[in-house]
């Protein structure tokens, strides 16, 4: 048979002493309450004393307490700020990855303008220019150095003319096409380019190694020697480049011969100006008024005996 649910405690012996001890715990919590009112007005020292001596031992308790209170409601906070910071930080990412293409544009820009405004100014102080053209491939790991120009017969470019950039020389048209230029570099083993030093003026040869650099070699020298930074230029000897182009710079010390590095590099430029040979090939040498015949005339018919008159 099932208990009732209205059963009195006093079926129960825990029921018993359960009830009975609230009613300790009640009436000797009134009457600590009432002594300690009649403290608090008969003697207000001890019961000061009293209430710092019970704050002394509650404090810990109280300060632990308020920690673990403080420390739950803060994680919805502190969950709810991982989330916010998580998403400010990826916008941050995104915002600092935005700016950082920006800013690759703009030095791309900036370093494509100041090109441009060199070859500008290279054009202006460049006679008999026949066309700016782009660079649009160079090798780099053949021991050919080759050279390749969107610009060709169609655009007036020819075999022989010499091709230079911003900072220096370049090379020379081997071949053409309709719409494109085949260069030999400077750098290439078939290239040889007439020099000078600045500064004293003495006379070289620029010659390819196929490694991307030039030797430098003395002409009508026997004792040259070079020193790292001998700059050459082109003397115009052999009259296919203009006079003053930069062509390199001396890496290490030699006699008679010296290792350089060109000023221009083909694989930064964009463009480059082609012109004309600085001394132009001179015209073909006209053919004697003697040595061309007048072609015999032709021999009078004879008549018949009977046709004459």
């Amino acid at each position: 048979m099932a208990a009732s649910r209205d059963r009195r405690p006093g079926f129960s012996r825990r029921a018993q002493y359960s009830l009975f001890l609230s009613y300790i715990l009640a009436v000797t919590g009134a009457l600590v309450g009432v002594v300690l009112l009649i403290l608090s007005q008969f003697n207000p020292p001890v019961f000061a004393a009293l209430r710092a001596t019970v704050t002394e031992i509650t404090a810990p308790a109280s300060s632990g307490a308020s920690a673990v209170i403080g420390a739950v409601a803060s994680v919805p906070e502190a969950v709810s700020t991982y989330f916010r910071v998580h998403d400010e930080n990826a916008a941050l990412r995104a915002e600092v990855a935005r700016t950082r293409e920006a800013l690759l544009q703009a030095r791309i820009i900036v370093r494509d303008n100041r090109r441009l405004r060199g070859l500008l100014k290279l054009r202006e102080a460049t006679p008999n220019v026949v066309a700016a053209a782009r660079l649009v491939s160079s090798s780099v790991t053949s021991t050919r150095r080759y050279g390749i120009l969107n610009a060709g017969r169609w655009q007036g470019v020819r075999p022989g003319m010499p091709v230079r950039g911003p900072d220096g020389l370049i090379g020379r048209v081997v071949e053409t096409g309709p719409n494109s230029a085949r260069v030999l570099l400077i750098s290439d083993p078939e290239s040889v380019v007439p020099v000078r030093r600045i500064g004293d003026g003495m006379p070289a040869l620029a010659a390819g190694r196929g490694d991307g650099l030039v030797d430098i070699r003395s002409v009508g020298t026997t004792d040259a020697h070079f020193v790292p930074g001998d700059r050459f230029v082109t003397s115009g000897v052999g009259g296919l480049y203009t006079p003053g182009v930069l062509v390199a710079r001396v890496l290490k010390r030699g006699t008679d011969s010296a290792q350089a590095a060109p000023f221009a590099h083909p694989d930064t430029f964009d463009f480059v100006l082609v012109s004309e040979p600085f001394l132009p090939p001179p015209p073909p040498a006209p053919v004697a008024a003697s040595a061309v015949e007048p072609p015999p005339a032709p021999a009078p018919l004879a008549l018949p005996a009977q046709a004459r008159p």
